[in-house]
Order: C-alpha cells, then sequence, then structure tokens
C-alpha cells in the first residue's frame, strides 16, 4: 500500500468513526438541547456523506478539502465548548471526557492526512531560504 493510499484511508477512517460517534451521542444531545442534537445529527450526516465521497473518489481534491474543513470545524467547535461554551448550542463549557479526547485525536489525524494530501503545509512548519540565498 503507497503512502499515499494510507493517508486517504485514514481520512475516511477518521470521518467514519466520528460519524458514528457522533450518531451514538446524538440523543443524550437532545436531551441537553434541541440544537445541540441536531449539530450532532449535522455532523453524523456531513462525516457519512464524507466517507461515501471519499470512497467513490479518494483523491478528489474537493472532497478532501470538504474533509479538512469539516473535522477542522469539529475540533475548532469542541475547544470552544470545553472552554467557554457555544451560544445557542452549549451555553455552558462542557466538561472534558475520555471520549471526546480520543474522539478529537482521531479527527486531527483525519485534518492532517487530508492536508497532506492536499500540500496544505502549516506556516510554521514551512522552511523557507533567505532571500539571496543559494539554492
Amino acid at each position: 500500500m503507497r503512502l499515499t493510499e494510507l493517508r486517504g484511508d485514514v481520512v475516511i477512517l477518521a470521518c467514519a468513526v466520528s460519524a458514528g460517534i457522533h450518531g451514538a451521542l446524538a440523543p443524550q444531545h437532545f436531551d441537553e438541547s434541541t440544537e445541540a442534537g441536531f449539530g450532532f445529527v449535522a455532523a453524523t450526516l456531513l462525516l457519512a456523506g464524507l466517507v461515501v465521497w471519499l470512497t467513490r473518489r479518494p483523491s478528489s481534491a474537493s472532497a478532501l478539502a470538504a474533509a479538512a474543513t469539516v473535522l477542522g470545524g469539529l475540533l475548532a467547535s469542541y475547544a470552544l465548548a470545553a472552554t467557554t461554551g457555544l451560544p445557542g448550542l452549549h451555553p455552558e463549557p462542557e466538561p472534558v471526557d475520555g471520549l471526546a479526547l480520543v474522539t478529537k485525536a482521531i479527527e486531527a489525524a483525519g485534518l492532517l492526512a487530508a492536508s497532506s494530501l492536499l500540500g496544505w503545509q502549516p506556516a510554521a512548519l514551512v522552511l523557507r531560504q533567505p532571500k539571496g540565498t543559494p539554492t
């Protein structure tokens, strides 16, 4: 298996695992609020759709960019939910738990794999030659 295929599989697996966990937790979040429950259902549907799209077109830049966007959004949303809360969805900070941390680690791996396949590099990791330096 080539490294490119492995990274693509990581993106698909991350989306699938995250979809399953969000789907399983949706009923619990509906108990907290209708908005939070619908947020989890929306995440489940988006992630499941990405799994299908990426399975059919694993090298699609659009699918990979969508996966990176959704996974990044889930990571950012959780960071806000755990620190300040999310107005309208989860106004109070959510306690951090083991399942959430494992889920976020899986989503981060998927985000990194998708970003790598797209050639995106965080600015801090890009090594630049000073101007005038011979290459």
